[in-house]
């Protein structure tokens, strides 16, 4: 909510009395009265204009008045301006203080903060319920801190692993049929498993492997299965289920 200020001109005499009974709050400046009117602002944001702020103040006396809502005007006269009746000015365009409404529930906006769009005024809760960011998963607003995933958003603590649903967000996953999974549960579930070691070889992180028909190893698990040499970027020959490299074979013919 903004500063009181001081708007319109000098009021006549007989009008005072009149306004005072309304419990409208008058000021007086120079021997005249004044209306004092409340500024009623969104939050300030980023490169906010300063005039983009909604003014309420007093309908003057022979005052040109036409509210937009024109033939919806909850008056029912958009151009009704008797004595004490208030309007809300907001850029070019005035309501009726009853008419300054949200566009969605209906709801008097007062001095509670709003948010224009597209010609409409909406309440913060409507605003949000309409067009704020949901998680896929729960379907509930992310404020912040949210994840991409696919370009679609999720709550940090919703983009968790299909399987066990571990944390995903900063941490190494992988995914099957568009669904993420933690490594260790992409390795269990579906990875090829080394002939040597029996682990899941999963490729994440630019992990190396060997594959031979229908066999797969591990780089660090690829050697002879006589001497035990690495066998990675050298010639080797199957010898039943193992592989074994020249010499050894060479070894075995004698």
């Amino acid at each position: 909510m903004g500063d009181m200020k001081e708007v319109g001109g000098d009021l006549q005499d007989h009008h005072i009395a009149d306004l005072m009974s309304r419990g409208l709050n008058l000021k007086k400046k120079n021997g005249k009265h004044y209306l004092a009117t409340k500024t009623v602002t969104q939050p300030k944001r980023l490169n906010e204009q300063d005039d983009d702020i909604a003014i309420l103040t007093m309908i003057l006396p022979g005052e040109k008045f036409e509210c937009v809502l024109k033939k919806n005007c909850l008056m029912g006269d958009s151009k009704a301006n008797k004595l004490g009746t208030k309007k809300m000015e907001y850029k070019t365009r005035q309501w009726h203080e009853k008419c300054f409404v949200c566009c969605v529930c209906k709801s008097p906006i007062g001095t509670q903060s709003f948010i224009p769009r597209e010609q409409e005024i909406y309440c913060s809760g409507c605003y949000e319920e309409k067009f704020a960011t949901r998680c896929v998963k729960c379907n509930k607003v992310i404020t912040s801190g949210g994840v991409t995933y696919k370009n679609e958003p999720w709550h940090r603590d919703c983009f968790t692993c299909t399987h066990c649903n571990s944390p995903l967000a900063g941490q190494r996953f992988t995914s099957k049929d568009d669904k993420p999974y933690c490594a260790d549960c992409y390795g269990e579930l579906f990875a090829k498993r080394c002939c040597a070691c029996s682990k899941p070889i999963t490729g994440i992180g630019g992990t190396r492997f060997i594959s031979f028909e229908d066999r797969n190893w591990h780089n660090d698990c690829f050697f002879c299965g006589t001497c035990k040499t690495s066998l990675v970027g050298r010639g080797f020959i199957a010898d039943g289920d193992d592989v074994i490299c020249p010499e050894c074979a060479r070894q075995k013919l004698m």
